[in-house]
């Protein structure tokens, strides 16, 4: 499984870690991926998603529904199929 949130598309990125003598060495920056289930009530479906607590907090605020209606406008591939 890869470290890629599917609605939002944070994926790991680089970068240094800097110690206290100011050396720089080579990091990962990891997203914080959780997987969760969630009911969608309009269409009545369970669906689990790998997504990121940014994506979770969204989704809390707006309803899966909604937030997968506007990435849909955006043209985000979510991966998910409606009837």
């Amino acid at each position: 499984m890869s470290r890629v949130c599917q609605l939002t598309g944070k994926r790991p990125i680089s970068g240094n870690s800097v110690s206290h003598s100011n050396r720089k060495t080579r990091r990962r920056f990891i997203p914080n991926l959780q997987k969760k289930r969630f009911f969608i009530p309009e269409v009545g479906q369970w669906v689990t998603l790998k997504v990121s607590t940014q994506a979770i907090r969204t989704i809390n605020k707006l309803g899966l529904y909604a937030y997968l209606r506007k990435l849909e406008k955006k043209g985000v591939d979510t991966g998910i199929k409606f009837v």
